[in-house]
């Protein structure tokens, strides 16, 4: 199994952590980027769907008191995220 961690995890002793708990480590290493190529700057998938769900203020702000109640609406904004992602695709 593999970890993948950008490049505050390349110390020695995160290392070590990692390949104690059985994991192969895909940490990207400190330094400038290869020359002649640009960096790349890419938001990580967690990134991109926590700024989605953010845009629903009555998740962000946590207005629902019981969890069902949360948990309906976290699947209907992951249902229109769905939506607003295939619906260009298909029209």
């Amino acid at each position: 199994m593999y970890l993948l961690a950008d490049r505050g995890y390349c110390g020695k002793p995160a290392i070590e952590v990692v390949t104690q708990r059985g994991y192969h480590p895909r940490i990207k290493q400190k330094g400038p980027a290869r020359p002649g190529r640009p960096p790349k700057h890419r938001r990580w998938v967690v990134e991109v769907a926590h700024s989605c769900f953010n845009q629903f203020r009555k998740l962000l702000v946590r207005y629902e008191k019981l969890h069902d109640s949360y948990l309906a609406l976290v699947h209907l904004a992951a249902a229109i995220i769905c939506w607003r992602k295939v619906a260009p695709i298909c029209g």
